[in-house]
């Protein structure tokens, strides 16, 4: 929910100081808020928690204060109140009383349409297993890796009894609006609503259970997004937006999935990071691999979730065609931050072009929603009744084998049951020379 907060004029005029707050917004999600300075330029500042009590104190060179002071409780009583008052050197603080202690991030960030210069304090609430600020839990091992063995490869079995989960992640959000139609439409607003129905409809089929990575107007971080899916066990992505272009004409719906050289950079992050290197890929931990083995883990991970949103990109967009018009007849390909995890099949439906006003009329419709829902939901069924294979399952049927020692390529091939041919092809190599400990790829 959105509240409005009012600083107060101290002492002098706005702008006698230089820099001016204009307004100070906040955004509540189950697990963080997110206070927003509105300044009329770029200020020095400072942010930090204080303990006994728990209190956010923010300090901000060379400015003063616009507006009166009026600060509701929010939703979770996260922030009881605040004080403010002009300090020595010509600096402004505001000190937030908290209810409970919480991390902090910060960032000032720079104009960008609506809005002007920002400095964004998100509050969170313990520590939080994402990828950017913290390593994820790792499995106990020995301190000497074991040899590999196939039961690496093992994921845990999907029993009949186990609903599918598809996370279904609403586009923006808080802070970030989206884009805006003619007649003022946030996209953050109808793709929430998209979201929420295609979810109650997932809920409505058996076997199946969705989730939302977002539920009111917060902003979640692209990499959180994905976090929350695999925290949920996601065996699908769906991310939802509505598009716009500078030309009001274009319209339809589009389906896209990762493009090739996104998972190649992707991968590289992966394996770089070592929080990211220890993080779970198909079931399979990478922490106490070699170099070599976690790429070539990853990399089938990532072929067989790729593979995988393919399939369920053209189910949904071949029932988007039911609802109105498509933008592409074939699903397309980009680097979208969100459709990045190597584990999870992941799409996302851009559902119709927000800058057309046709289309944003229809946007702010119930019924065009619902259809547009409906047409998600049948696409994603089609998939699961075509494919019920996740990536996990895909992977597990991959095949890799560590060279030994009087391992030879003939010898390896028979193993098998392919051709030596089949394997140089399969590992993009000529030579039929083996060398102890590699690892090749079994197709």
């Amino acid at each position: 929910m959105l509240w409005i907060v009012f600083l107060l004029v101290i002492g002098s005029q706005p702008g006698a100081f230089g820099a001016v707050v204009d307004d100070l917004r906040a955004w509540h999600a189950p697990d963080q808020s997110r206070l927003v300075f509105d300044l009329s330029e770029a200020v020095k500042f400072e942010v930090f928690t204080v303990r006994n009590p728990d209190r956010l104190v923010v300090d901000l060179s060379g400015t003063s204060a616009a507006h009166p002071l009026a600060l509701p409780v929010t939703a979770n009583g996260r922030v009881k109140g605040l004080r403010f008052a002009p300090q020595a050197g010509q600096n402004f603080r505001v000190v937030f009383d908290l209810a409970h202690a919480v991390e902090i991030r910060k960032a000032l960030l720079p104009p960008h349409a609506p809005y002007g210069h920002r400095l964004v304090i998100d509050l969170l609430d313990g520590k939080r297993n994402v990828a950017t600020r913290q390593p994820p839990p790792r499995d106990l091992a020995p301190a000497k890796s074991p040899p590999f063995a196939a039961a690496d490869f093992t994921p845990e079995s999907r029993t009949p009894s186990r609903e599918l989960v598809i996370a279904v992640d609403a586009g923006h959000g808080g802070e970030d609006v989206g884009a805006i139609g003619p007649r003022g439409t946030y996209e953050k607003t109808v793709v929430l609503a998209i979201a929420r129905e295609l979810v109650d409809l997932l809920n409505a089929e058996p076997g199946l259970r969705g989730v939302l990575t977002r539920d009111g107007d917060y902003y979640v971080e692209l990499r959180d997004r994905m976090v929350r899916a695999r925290d949920k066990k996601a065996d699908l992505f769906v991310s939802i937006h509505a598009d716009a272009f500078r030309n009001r004409q274009v319209r339809g719906a589009s389906v896209y999935v990762l493009s090739p050289r996104g998972a190649t950079n992707e991968a590289a992050r992966w394996l770089a990071e070592r929080e990211n290197a220890a993080d779970l890929v198909g079931g399979v931990t990478l922490d106490n691999k070699d170099s070599q083995l976690r790429s070539v883990l990853l990399d089938l991970s990532q072929n067989a979730s790729m593979e995988a949103s393919q399939e369920a990109a053209s189910k949904v967009l071949r029932a988007l065609h039911r609802v109105g018009d498509v933008h592409h007849e074939q699903v397309q390909a980009a680097g979208f931050m969100v459709l990045k995890s190597p584990d999870i099949p992941s799409i996302l439906v851009e559902t119709a072009f927000i800058s057309n006003p046709t289309e944003e009329q229809h946007l702010g419709s119930v019924e065009f929603r619902h259809n547009l829902a409906v047409a998600i939901r049948d696409g994603i069924n089609a998939y699961f009744q075509a494919a019920p294979r996740g990536p996990s399952q895909r992977l597990a049927q991959s095949r890799i084998h560590r060279v030994a020692v009087g391992d030879t390529l003939s010898g390896i091939a028979e193993q098998y049951s392919v051709s030596r041919r089949q394997i140089l092809l399969a590992n993009s190599r000529s030579d039929n020379t083996v060398r102890l400990g590699e690892v090749l790829r079994i197709p």
